[in-house]
């Protein structure tokens, strides 16, 4: 018997196995590997969940009701607070909705096309993401504003504001599309062009019913970051009461004036509008993956 050979069997006779006649110690079911993170794991998210989320809502929704039912009614239907609501919800919907377009479109020529400068491109399109938004709004005030150099005035105008929160919201139709667009089956599309399909036909038939669900997904977190943006709007969007003010402007303009009921009342009614829009995601999300599941 070699001293290896030796080694390995006075190593292992330690360790209780099936011929060994030894029972196997039973693991704790705290340190058994079963995909799961537990219930320590779940404990401790629910409680990061609450102190982040569920307790600053609780605390807005409790503040919201101050002055009772009659004085949440009266502060989300004051005249100012429906027009503010009305404008952020138009202008969200329109921002939304130029981004399905142009955010797809900017999505498929980063797949689709090569081009000089595209990693560049493809990087700008994440800005967004980490520029502070009161910058945007400096940048857009100085190209768009009464000093523009290029002669276009868009500052307290509703067009201003659809160009400030079509900038914020950008990346959220595009970083959707992508990744669909990525794992497309080329070979369908070749095989409709060799029909004799156009481009039109294909795009129609083919890929944006593919694509329908992560454009869809896009276009509602656009949405429901435009309704609650306020920094990319806070300079060119003047503020003006019933035509560019957003309810965010309303909102700080309640706590200026120290109502802060009223202010959590309109906040609360933003926070529904996105809490809704994010759950009609869900459903149509879920549902569409069941369709693939059957359809596979």
């Amino acid at each position: 018997m070699t001293t290896t050979q030796t080694t390995e069997q006075g190593a292992g006779a330690h360790l209780p196995g099936p011929g060994s006649g030894l029972p196997a110690k039973p693991r704790s079911r705290w340190m058994r590997v079963n995909g799961t993170v537990g219930p320590l794991g779940i404990a401790v998210s629910v409680l990061w969940l609450s102190i982040i989320v569920l307790l600053p809502l609780a605390a807005l929704t409790v503040t919201s009701f101050d002055n009772g039912l009659g004085g949440f009614w009266d502060a989300v239907t004051a005249p100012v607070a429906l027009a503010s609501l009305r404008v952020t919800v138009l202008v969200s919907i329109v921002v939304a909705l130029i981004n399905v377009v142009m955010g797809t479109l900017v999505a498929w020529v980063l797949v689709r096309d090569e081009f000089p400068g595209k990693r560049i491109v493809n990087a700008l399109i994440d800005l967004p993401f980490a520029l502070p938004t009161i910058v945007a709004s400096i940048v857009l005030l100085s190209l768009y504003g009464p000093d523009s150099p290029i002669d276009i005035h868009l500052n307290a105008t509703q067009p201003g504001l659809i160009v400030a929160l079509a900038f914020v919201t950008l990346p959220f139709v595009v970083r959707s599309v992508q990744p669909v667009l990525i794992e497309a089956d080329r070979e369908v599309e070749e095989a409709a062009a060799s029909l004799g399909a156009d481009n039109w036909t294909t795009f129609r038939r083919i890929v944006l019913p593919a694509l329908f669900p992560a454009v869809l997904s896009g276009g509602g977190l656009a949405f429901a970051r435009a309704i609650g943006e306020y920094g990319s709007v806070v300079l060119i969007g003047g503020n003006i009461p019933r035509e560019t003010q957003m309810a965010s402007q309303y909102i700080q303009q309640q706590i200026e004036i120290d109502a802060p009921a009223n202010a959590a009342a309109v906040s609360v009614v933003l926070l529904l509008i996105s809490f809704l829009t994010l759950l009609i995601l869900r459903i149509i999300a879920e549902r569409s993956i069941r369709k693939q599941e059957q359809a596979a």
